[in-house]
C-alpha cells in the first residue's frame, strides 16, 4: 500500500479528485466525516489529510510515501524529498512588492516582512543586498502600509488584493505551482507502485 499526504482544503480536494480519476478514489474522503486516514475502494493507497505545510514533513520522515505540496514549501523549508512530478495546479508566483510609488534606497538597509524568511534570503544575498527581515504569519501586505517594512516577499496569485491596498510588485522571484514528492526509502522500495501514480497523474 502506498501512503498519500494530501494537504487539507481546496487544493488537495482538487487533487484527490485527478488521483481518483486515475484510478485511486476512495468513497469516504469526501464525506463530512472527523475520520483522518482512508483506504482507496481497490485498496491499493491510503490517503491523510494533513496542514499544507506539514505534507512535506511526513513524507521527509516516511509516515507518507508520497504527499502533494507547493513549491513554495520545497523552497522555503529545503525537505530532504524527491520532487518528482510538476501537477501544473494551484500556479501563482513569488514576488516583491511595495507600496505605489516606492523607490529603494539602496544605501540603507531594506526592511523585508514576510511569511518566507529562507526564500526572501536567497533571494537577497545573491543581489548583496543588506535586509532587515520580520517574519509575520497573516496579512503581510500590512507592514508596509504601516511604515513596518519596504517592502514584503509574498505568494501572488491575481494581485487583487495588493491592488486594493495600493501596493505593486515589484520584482518576480520565482513561479510556484504544486508538486508530487517522494519519501526517498519510498522511491526505492515502492518505485513501481510510486511511478505508477505518477504516470497516471500525468
Amino acid at each position: 500500500m502506498i501512503n498519500i499526504a494530501l494537504p487539507k482544503g481546496r487544493l488537495g480536494e482538487k487533487v484527490y479528485q485527478r488521483l481518483a480519476s486515475a484510478g485511486y478514489a476512495s468513497k469516504d474522503i469526501l464525506s463530512d466525516t472527523r475520520k483522518l486516514v482512508f483506504t482507496s475502494d481497490d485498496g491499493s493507497v491510503s490517503y491523510f489529510w494533513v496542514k499544507p505545510s506539514d505534507v512535506a514533513i511526513y513524507v521527509e520522515k516516511g509516515a507518507a510515501d508520497i504527499g502533494v505540496v507547493g513549491k513554495d514549501i520545497l523552497l522555503e523549508y529545503k525537505p530532504d524529498v524527491y520532487e518528482i512530478l510538476d501537477l501544473d495546479m494551484g500556479k501563482c508566483k513569488m514576488a516583491v512588492a511595495a507600496k505605489n510609488g516606492y523607490v529603494d534606497d539602496k544605501s540603507s538597509t531594506l526592511k523585508v516582512a514576510t511569511k518566507f524568511i529562507n526564500i526572501a534570503k536567497d533571494y537577497y544575498e545573491k543581489q548583496n543586498r543588506q535586509i532587515e527581515l520580520i517574519k509575520l504569519h497573516g496579512s503581510i501586505e500590512l507592514a508596509p502600509i504601516l511604515g513596518m517594512s519596504d517592502v514584503i516577499v509574498d505568494i501572488v496569485e491575481t494581485g487583487k488584493t495588493l491592488k486594493e491596498n495600493d501596493l505593486s510588485v515589484i520584482a518576480d522571484i520565482c513561479y510556484i505551482s504544486t508538486r508530487l514528492i517522494a519519501n526517498k526509502a519510498s522511491y526505492k522500495f515502492k518505485k513501481d507502485e510510486v511511478d505508477t501514480i505518477k504516470e497516471r497523474l500525468k
